[in-house]
């Protein structure tokens, strides 16, 4: 009897450790293969290319490599020289031609004083000519502002807030227009782009909450589904660059499933975690977020009642790991 109670405990032990192994297998292969996760997440932010507008040589540099700056902040500023003698000959092209007007009305009014003792085709004649006068000061008066403008540009500001890149201008080094001399990091562009294998974006929506673990990094980042993309690139039928994402695909089983981007919107960034564009992240989807119809109808309720908010400032691109 003690051996066949024995038997039936061992029996009841081996079931009950194969349904735990079975629910655990079913939770490593549900988490796996279709929870909406990802490890082929990065740290993103808008690079800002910073061209002069004018060319010509360097004459003096405000920052150094890596500086964090503010919009507005002087970067560096081409030999001005050139471009104020510029605007002073620019000047004085428009007072000679302001002479040449004066003369010529002076001129006219004095002809039509005369009546008919001076020819009708004279009259029309003098009138023309200022005419043309004051046509020639109104395009001198726009090469002064153009050449003011130039001389105001010889001053490089940045464009927004945020950090330069690893090497900034030197002294007497020649830039010229329209080409890229440096580059900014918008401080307030950070945000993470999460790559997701198509089969898991039936748990992804708008708004949802996500959990940020970035690699390195102890704590969690918290924020937001803030879109996903419409399109990308398709690698079999397309001739030419198409501006649309084009992200590998990870090796998983046979069958290859694509990677969707999913922007994320940060949602409070801790003050000692140090924000590098290009950093790597798993991103995990976590909760149940309203539908993109119920987000819809619901802002339109709230815009019949209230002014709408501003929107969270949130930028661009992104490239792809593997999972």
């Amino acid at each position: 009897m003690k051996k066949t109670w024995f038997s039936v405990g061992q029996i009841v032990l081996t079931l009950i450790v194969v349904a735990i192994a079975a629910v655990v297998l079913w939770k490593l292969v549900d988490y796996y293969m279709f929870a909406p996760w990802t490890r082929d997440g990065h740290v993103r932010a808008d690079v800002i290319q910073v061209a002069p507008d004018v060319s010509g040589l360097i004459t003096d540099v405000k920052v150094l490599d890596n500086q964090q700056v503010k919009r507005g902040d002087v970067l560096f500023v081409i030999d001005r020289a050139r471009y104020t003698l510029a605007l002073r000959n620019a000047e004085a092209a428009a007072q000679q031609r302001r002479a040449t007007l004066d003369q010529a009305r002076r001129e006219d009014a004095r002809n039509r004083s005369l009546g008919n003792l001076v020819a009708r085709e004279v009259v029309e004649e003098t009138h023309s000519r200022v005419e043309q006068a004051t046509a020639a000061l109104a395009d001198a008066e726009v090469a002064i502002d153009t050449a003011r403008l130039n001389l105001q540009r010889t001053q490089i500001l940045s464009p927004v807030d945020g950090y330069l890149n690893d090497r900034a201008p030197r002294i007497g080094e020649f830039v010229s227009a329209g080409r890229a001399v440096l580059s900014v990091v918008d401080m307030h562009s950070f945000r993470v782009d999460g790559y997701f294998e198509e089969t898991k974006l039936h748990g992804i929506d708008i708004g949802q909450p996500v959990d940020i673990k970035v690699m390195g990094e102890p704590n969690l980042l918290r924020g937001h589904v803030q879109s996903i993309v419409a399109a990308i690139e398709d690698r079999d039928r397309q001739q030419s660059s198409s501006l649309l994402p084009n992200v590998n695909p990870a090796f998983s089983w046979v069958r290859l499933a694509q990677r969707i981007p999913v922007r994320v919107t940060l949602d409070e960034i801790p003050a000692d975690f140090r924000m590098i564009a290009g950093r790597t992240a798993t991103v995990s989807v976590r909760g149940v977020g309203p539908t993109i119809g119920s987000r819809a109808a619901s802002g339109n309720m709230t815009a019949s009642a209230t002014a709408p908010a501003s929107p969270v400032a949130a930028h661009v691109p992104a490239s792809g790991a593997s999972q």
